[in-house]
Order: C-alpha cells, then structure tokens, then sequence
C-alpha cells in the first residue's frame, strides 16, 4: 500500500516538476539574450561617437572641387563633442549664432552674442541617431543635411543632422518729409537711417491734406520727447495757421482734431543722436458747421449742422425778425453759414428803420382796456428807407383787420404826404405786394381794442435799379439761376410738406430792363382742409397751418401705401382745443377701426396701422362760444414693414431694462432700473399698448450728487456747510441741549463714490440725558462679569456669571438707573458652594447601587428555586417513561425469559479491499441485521 502511494504522487507531481525546470531555463536564457543586446548597442553607439568624431576632424571625406566651399572647423575632444550635440537640443527656438548652412555638427549650437533687432523666422537645427540593421553601406546626403556612414558591418548606425535656416525681415525707412492726402494714415518719427546723416540735428515736416469739408483727427499713439526737441501740429487754410497742440500738450491716447481740411505736423530736434520718437494715427471725419447762436427773444431749429443743412430761426411772441430767417451750411475749407444769425427786435407800435435789407413788421400787442382811456386809438407808424439807389418790396404775408375800426395805409415816400400805394378801406389785399417808387416806404397802422384778433405780418425786401426783388414763399422754397437776381434769371417754387401751391405760378422769371420786375407773382403755400395722400412718406397738417384753424371745420386725409406695407403715424404737435377731436382710423373710410381718439394737448407719440391704409379725421366746433387761437396739429407719415411689436427702445445710460416677453408685443411690459448712485427720472414702467406704440418715453439715470438727508437731531441741533442741500464735501456738525450730551461723532461729512450714490462718514448721532456713571460693583468670588469697566453710563447693563461648582445667589443681570448719582437696580450677586447638589448627587448614587444589589437578589432567589423544580421534573419524566416501557412486556409469559435471552443488535460493516473502486472512492456502506 505504502509504494502504491508513493508512485501516485510521483505520477501526480512530475507534469508540474517539469514545467518548473522548462520556465526557469526560459527565463535565464532570456536574461542572458538581454545582456548580449545591451552590450551589443552600447558598442555600436561607442563606435558610431568615435567615428563622427573622426570624421569631422577629417572634413567628412573629400568634397567636390566645383561645390562652394564649405564650413570646416578643426578636430574637437570627444567630450566637447558629445556636449555640443546634447546643448543643440536645448537651444532649440533660439537664434542661431551664424547665419548660413554648415556641415559641422557643432555648429549647430548658438553662441552667445548681441540680438539681432531685426524680425528673424527660423527653423531649428535637430541632430538625429539612428541604428539600422543593413549589410550594404548608405551614401552621403547632400544639400539640406549630411550623413556619415559607418563602415560594413552587422549593424550600421547613421548620423543626420538638420541645419538652420535663418530669414530677415527689414523695414522700409520712415522718411523725414512728407505729404499726406489720404483718408486715414500714420505719421511716425524719421528713421535715423533715412536722413543724410544720422549724427545731425533734425527737422520735418509733415503735411495732411483731406477732402473739402473734411476735418483731420489725429491721435496720439507714442510721444517720447527731450527737452532739445519740439512738436507743434498746426491748422492749415484759415487767414492764419492756428495752434493745435505741442509737445508740452501731448500725451499719449490724446485725440486733436482739426476745423479745416489741412493740417501741419512739424517736429525738430537740436540733438546730434538718439533722437525721440512719436507716432499718430489719422483719419478724416466731416466737417460741421457751428451751432448757431439762438437770437435774444428767439431761437432756432436746425435741421443739420453739416453742408446742406439749414438752420430755421424765429422770435419769441412780441418780437420780430432782424435778418434773414433761414441760413445754410455751405461747404469750404471751414463750412460756415451763409447769412449771418438774424436779431429779434421788440414788436413797437411803429419806428424808423434805416438801411433796410431785409424783414418784417409784425402787429403790436393792443393795450388792456386798463391801460388806456375809453375810446382812444392805437396808431403805429413805419418809416422804412433802404441804402441809396435801392429800392423796396413790400409782401402781405397775413394780414386780419377789423373792417370797421382797423386801417393799414402803405405809402411810396417818408411822410404822410407821400403817395398812396394801399388803404385796407379802398383796396384789396395785393398778391404781388407793392414796390417803392424811391428808397422809402411809410406805414400807418390805426386799431382799436376790440375783441377780433389783430394779424399783421409785413416783409420787405430791398433790391437795386439793375435787379429784381428777393422773391419770398412762405412754407415753401425755391431754386434761382442766380442768387442776385438780375435780369433773365428764372426761380422755381415748391411747396413745403403738408402744403399745396396756389395764386400764382411755380416758376417765375426777372424781365423789363427798364424796370426789372417779375413777370408773375410769387404762388401761396397753404395748408387744406383734407385731401389724399398716396406717397410713401407725407405730412398732415391742421388747416391754415401754421396759424389757427377756424371753428366749423371738418376736414377728411385719406392715406394710401402699398398693400404689403403699414403706416407709422409720427404726432410730433398735437394742441387743438377741447370742444375739437381729432380721430385716426384704421382702414380706409370713417367705418373703420379707431385706434385713437385725442382732444387738448398730447406731447408726441406714435401709432402704427394694422393695414395699408389710415383715415384721418379732424372736426372743430362751430358753436364754441369761447373760440380762441390753437396751434393746431402737425403729422409726419411713413409706410413702414409689417410688425406686431412696438419699436424697440435704446438702451438708457447707466442703466438697463427688463421685459415681460422675449418680444416687444403689445402689453410687454419694460421696467428699468439704474445703476447704483444714480436716480431715475421719469416712468420706470412702460407698456406696448393696443396701436403698438409705448405708454411713455424711456426715462433716464441721473447721477446722485448729494447724501440724503441724515435727519435732524432730537434734544439737540445741527449746522450744515454749506447750507443748501447736502452735496459731496458737505459737513453737518452736531450739538445737544443742556443736559445732554452726544453719543456718537460730533460732526459727519458726505463722501462721493465712484460706484454707488454719496454716503455720510458716520452715523448721525444721538442726544442722551447726561447723568453721571455707576461704578463697578466688584466681582464676585468664584465668579466673573462680562464688559468688565470700571464705570457703567446709565441705562447700561451688568451680567454676572459662577464658576462651576457654584451657585449664583442674586440677580444675573442688573441696571444702571440713571439718577444724581446713578445707582444698580440691585446690589450685585454672590457665587455659593453647591451642597445641596452634592447631597442629592450621592444620594442618587446610593439608591442606584441599591436598586442594583435588590435586583441581583431578586435573580438569586428565583434561580435557587427554579432550578430544584426543573430537575425534579426531570427526574419525574425520566421515572415515567421507565416504568412505561417494562409494563409494556408484563403481560408475556416469557417476558423476563425473553430478557435473559435477547441478543444485542450489532451492525455489521463491510469493507472493501484497497482495489475495491467504491473504497478508493471513499464511500463506506453498513448493513443492518436484526434477528
């Protein structure tokens, strides 16, 4: 059995034996293999250093007599070699040290020298070190890079090396003079390269020149200057050059601009060298006029500041106009305007007005009834006399009089006496106006103080024997061959928008060489009473615009555009009376949807139509017994692309805005807010209403300037300096009553912030009942207080604390009532050993331990009792089931014969021998024989 064992161990184990010895002979080949690799490669590395070495001591072998020549250096240690080659790596982006192409690998590492200033793009040098395994050598590369080839042998290696190529970029030369005439460009400091001599004293000039009605604006890029140097720049084409700025002005990011279209630029230097440097940057913008200066007792609308633009001018009620109302912007070197900016002259009731050129005489205001005694006249008196050999023009431009107590008379001389040209009694009004027979004019005026308005507007215009008068249009223009109007010059006449030309003829010509004249009168301007509109842009105006309308009217404008497109009403004057209504409705007759309905005055708004077409409707009452004058209403149209949402606003500055929808549809809703430190001013809400206009205009942020109000001071007062308002720097210092004293700083300042509104230094102080302090009461023992002071103010608290261990006897927290003196609310407490504590502590402690020895007794007693019950019952049990079993055989004859002779059950076991499979299998079987 043993040997049977040991051969099935050695069957098991022998498999396993043998992989063990073929993994470690594996393994050790394999180490060995390695070894013999890595010495091979350290000796071909070895050898492949040794013969780069030689062979750039021996110039590489012989070169071809046609090539040019070559770099050569002589034979370098090995170790300064192998060097060279590991820094070539490092240097690696860096400027090489000599420009060119070499052979000699150590060249490929820079040496240290000056930078080069100029712009330089090169390509690094890389020294590579390949092993191959060839049998057949590798010839030499030219060109780009070289190779050194080892001699025939199992494993060859092959050396390459990258050369660097190096580019220079070099700049052309800024020249010391020059002249400039694009739109835009750089002026820079001369090169000291381009002048004849860099080592000299400088100076250049540098001229702009840009487009008619252009301007220059330069700005100030670099500006590096000694004391030796100066730069002006100058301003070209006026009566004299005018100063811009100079170097003392300069500095850099500054923006100068020019008031004509020519500018200098001279800079010189009394230096021998290192001259300073400046650059700027210029370019063309248009040129304006100024604004024209609003006349005393008028104003002026302009309608552009640049060529072309025209600046409109009128006075005040009670004023009239000295000069030519309308003046344009003509384009030249400077634009100016054309005519020189008018005087309002005080409405008097009559004068004499010498040198006569050109302008009005308008009605005086008639005196109150209490100004003047009942019955008497208002009587003006106009003696107008142009230059000598001129001659005048008079044109009716309005004129409503009182047919019973009203009277203009126009005479051709300077006295009462002279000719009669116009009595408002006899004559009707002239559409041509009158010319004067001599340089003279003479108007009487003569009026009551009744209730029907007075309107009188008369211009006069004077010309000499060779030319015919300036002709005149009211709310309208006109083109003239030639702006002195002599004889055979033709003007044309339009109409401005709103209005429609009638009484007279659009184009009129100066004839009579004996007496110039116009061969027709000039056409009237008026505004009608409805009409339809099919242009894309238009205007709408009130009838007799702009004069009063009469009562009674009711006029219909029916507006046309095309069928894709919508029309945007622009009310920019809207001021009718109360008992009058002007409606707009969407579509083309009065059945048509209203979208809005307006009486009074209204500040300007929008409405846009839902279609391609608007019906204006405009009706004044004719039964207002209290009619007075009104300006009336001015409309501008234009057809607009179909949207559904208001027109996008703005935004504010230093502000912004928020919407309720991601599009401006109608009920959106903006709301804005500013920044911190500023105030906003108007509605900060607006909605996008029904005809997609909004309910009001964007308000705006205005910076706070000033603290808000720090309040006034109770049982006390304070000075403010200065007095009015509270703005940054202002110091408010504050005092109290008798009695009182301050509890806080004495005085506060209000500080300006770059970001947010001004704030005060401090918090404004209080006045409090001055009384004298509480002293400390003390400390108790084993105990502590907290704000621990030597004195209390009244109205102050104390709280007391024990350590642990101690009992607080007292108050914790008592007050300082204020008082002469002040005294504690209550003497201070006092800290107590804690025994009563103590005591219930051990007492606690005693009834646990004895709560724990009853219950351990308990558990004994209860023990010792059940355990003899359990085994009595057990014994009980055990006495039972005995006694069952033998009374069971009692009634057998052979019972105790049986038991004498029963034979003991004993199981019989077979085993198998050792071949047995079911033994090898290790299973055991019993059997069981009962006799």
């Amino acid at each position: 059995m043993k040997k049977y064992n040991e051969q099935r161990t050695q069957a098991a184990f022998s498999p396993w034996i043998e992989n063990v010895i073929v993994f470690s002979r594996n393994c050790v080949l394999r180490a060995v293999l390695s070894y013999l690799k890595m010495v091979s490669t350290v000796f071909a590395v070895t050898l492949s250093v040794t013969l780069l070495h030689l062979a750039s001591g021996a110039s590489l072998g012989t070169s071809d007599p046609e090539a040019p020549p070559t770099v050569t250096s002589s034979p370098r240690p090995l170790g300064e070699l192998i060097h060279a080659a590991l820094l070539s790596k490092e240097y690696l982006g860096h400027t090489p040290g000599s420009r060119g192409t070499t052979t000699n690998p150590t060249q490929a590492v820079p040496s240290i020298r000056e930078s080069d200033p100029a712009s330089t793009v090169m390509s690094p040098g890389i020294l590579t070190t390949a092993v191959t395994s060839s049998a057949a050598p590798q010839a030499g590369q030219s060109g780009f890079g070289s190779a050194v080839t080892s001699p025939p042998a199992e494993e060859e290696t092959t050396t390459t090396l990258i050369t660097t190529t190096t580019i220079t970029t070099v700049h052309t030369p800024v020249q010391c003079n020059a002249s400039l005439s694009g739109m835009e460009g750089i002026v820079e400091s001369p090169d000291p390269l381009s002048s004849s001599s860099p080592f000299s004293p400088l100076e250049c000039t540098y001229s702009i020149t840009v487009y008619l009605g252009y301007g220059v604006e330069i700005q100030v890029k670099k500006v590096n200057l000694s004391k030796e140097e100066s730069l002006t720049i100058l301003e070209l084409g006026g009566t004299v050059p005018e100063l811009l700025a100079n170097e003392t002005l300069m500095s850099e990011g500054q923006v100068i601009r020019s008031s004509t279209n020519q500018v200098q630029i001279h800079y010189k230097s009394l230096k021998q060298a290192n001259h300073g440097v400046f650059s700027f940057h210029y370019q063309a913008f248009l040129l304006s006029c100024s604004f024209p200066l609003s006349p005393e007792g008028g104003g002026v609308t302009v309608t552009d500041i640049h060529p072309g633009g025209q600046a409109h001018f009128h006075c005040d009620p009670g004023f009239e106009v000295r000069g030519h109302e309308v003046a344009t912007c003509l384009n030249s070197t400077r634009p100016k305007w054309s005519t020189p900016e008018p005087q309002c002259v005080a409405v008097s009731c009559g004068g004499w007005i010498r040198n006569a050129t050109v302008g009005r005489i308008l009605s005086p205001t008639l005196p109150s009834a209490s100004n003047h005694s009942s019955g008497s006249n208002l009587s003006c008196h106009w003696l107008l006399e142009a230059k000598e050999g001129h001659r005048l023009h008079l044109h009716f431009e309005r004129v409503a009089l009182d047919e019973d107590n009203d009277k203009l008379i126009v005479r051709s001389g300077n006295s009462t006496t002279a000719p009669l040209l116009f009595d408002s009694d006899l004559d009707d009004i002239p559409e041509r106006g009158f010319v004067s027979e001599g340089m003279s004019l003479y108007v009487e005026l003569t009026a009551d103080s009744s209730s029907i308005p007075l309107l009188l507007a008369l211009r006069y215009e004077a010309f000499d024997g060779e030319h015919c008068y300036e002709p005149y249009l009211p709310h309208g223009n006109f083109s003239s061959s030639d702006i002195t109007f002599p004889l055979g010059t033709v003007v044309t006449f339009s109409c401005s928008p709103g209005f429609v030309m009638e009484q007279g003829s659009g184009v009129i010509e100066c004839v009579d060489p004996n007496d110039p004249h116009w061969n027709e009168s000039e056409p009237v301007c008026k505004a009608l009473c409805g009409g339809e509109l099919t242009e894309p842009v238009g205007t709408v105006l009130s009838p007799d615009w702009p004069q009063s309308y009469s009562k009674g009217q009711d006029c219909v404008w029916q507006i046309h555009v095309s069928e894709d497109k919508r029309i945007e009403l622009d009310i920019q004057i809207l001021n009718i009376r109360h008992n009058d209504i002007l409606t707009l409705f969407d579509g083309h007759d009065l059945t048509s949807h209203v979208i809005g309905q307006y009486l009074g005055s209204r500040e300007r708004f929008r409405v846009v139509s839902g279609g391609s077409e608007v019906t204006i409707q405009f009706q004044s009452d004719p039964d207002d017994s209290t009619f007075i004058l009104s300006q009336g209403f001015l409309i501008h149209y234009r057809e607009v692309e179909p949207n559904d949402t208001c027109p996008a606003l703005p935004q504010i500055e230093f502000g912004w805005s928020s919407s309720s929808h991601p599009s401006l549809v109608r009920g959106s809703v903006l709301t804005y807010q500013c920044q911190p430190g500023y105030d906003i001013v108007g509605s900060d809400i607006i909605t996008c209403q029904w005809d997609l206009s909004w309910s009001n205009n964007p308000p705006t942020c205005v910076k706070i300037q000033q603290c808000p109000d720090p309040g006034e001071v109770v049982n006390g007062a304070r000075s403010v300096h200065p007095e009015s308002g509270f703005a940054v720097g202002t110091v408010v210092r504050f005092t109290c009553n008798q009695g009182y004293q301050l509890e806080g700083p004495n005085q506060i300042s209000c500080h300006g912030r770059d970001t947010g509104m001004p704030k005060w230094s401090d918090r404004s102080p209080k006045c409090v009942l001055k009384y004298d302090p509480c002293p400390n009461p003390g400390v108790p023992d084993n105990g502590y207080q907290t704000l621990y002071k030597h004195s209390y103010q009244a109205g102050e608290t104390l709280r007391f604390f024990c350590y642990e261990g101690y009992e607080l006897i007292g108050e914790v927290i008592i007050n300082c009532v204020p008082g002469h003196p002040s005294q504690w609310n209550s003497p201070p407490p006092f800290c107590k050993v804690a025994y009563e504590g103590l005591l219930d502590d051990h007492k606690l402690e005693v009834s646990h331990s004895l709560e724990a020895s009853h219950q351990m007794l308990s558990e004994n007693i209860a023990l010792a009792i059940i355990l003899p019950i359990i085994l009595v019952i057990l014994l009980i049990g055990g006495i039972y089931m005995y006694y069952t079993n033998v009374c069971r055989w009692q009634w057998k004859p052979l019972f105790w014969k049986s038991l004498s002779h029963t034979h003991s059950y004993s199981p019989i076991t077979v085993e198998s021998d050792f071949n047995n499979p079911l033994y090898e299998a290790g299973d055991t079987r019993e059997y069981e024989v009962s006799i």
